[in-house]
């Protein structure tokens, strides 16, 4: 029976790519370290333990649209879904590092973008689900498959400064929102009605007035 045991050896954001990412670099190893693996196939669930964690009052009034008021917070703090992800393993004797690849966005209405914009100097406890086909060769160097149980797990705790730095690799000083097409087409005739030259501009604009009429 071939057994594979994980863990992260590090982080850093994923440079020359697509899109925003976090690489993970993650050691795979045999409980045998004179076992030689064929090939593996990895599936691979990343959640965030927002339980596992303390937080300070500027992080509890960032992360209200999260979970709600900090009253609540002993009901509302539950793992958060990261991602899923899936790589194949080369062949291998006693332990080998693989790099995961974590999707990062400014997206503000994705979960796991909600917690790390709000999330500050703290690391956050990360916890690696795993789980697929590992296939070696036995003692009579037949080929054999057995499954990655689902209990296999690993935990890493990640610096926040490393989601936000994969943020700003590619979108510095800059962030994403989506709008339907109507409050898109409302915004941009606010804009023109109101002679200003940036959306940046209409928003704060929009913000300020707001502000005001709150103060009265």
């Amino acid at each position: 029976m071939c057994e594979l045991a994980f863990q992260v050896r590090g982080a850093e954001p994923l440079r020359r790519s697509v899109s925003p990412a976090v690489t993970l670099h993650l050691e795979a190893a045999c409980a045998q370290p004179d076992q030689a693996v064929h090939a593996a196939i990895l599936n691979c669930q990343v959640r965030i333990e927002a339980q596992r964690r303390r937080y300070a009052a500027a992080e509890q009034a960032q992360l209200r649209d999260l979970f709600g008021e900090p009253e609540r917070w002993g009901e509302t703090l539950r793992p958060l879904l990261w991602t899923n992800l899936a790589v194949t393993l080369p062949s291998f004797t006693g332990s080998l590092c693989v790099d995961l690849s974590l999707p990062c966005s400014s997206d503000l209405n994705e979960v796991s973008s909600k917690y790390f914009h709000g999330a500050e100097n703290i690391a956050v406890p990360l916890t690696l689900l795993f789980s697929g086909t590992v296939f070696f060769r036995a003692a009579n160097d037949q080929l054999q498959a057995a499954p990655i149980p689902w209990n296999t797990e690993a935990r890493f705790s990640l610096a926040p400064e490393s989601w936000k730095a994969a943020i700003d690799l590619h979108h510095a000083n800059a962030a994403r929102l989506d709008l339907r097409r109507d409050v898109f087409e409302r915004l941009y005739e606010y804009k023109v009605r109101e002679g200003l030259a940036t959306f940046d501009d209409a928003v704060q604009h929009m913000i300020d007035e707001v502000a005001g009429v709150r103060s009265l």
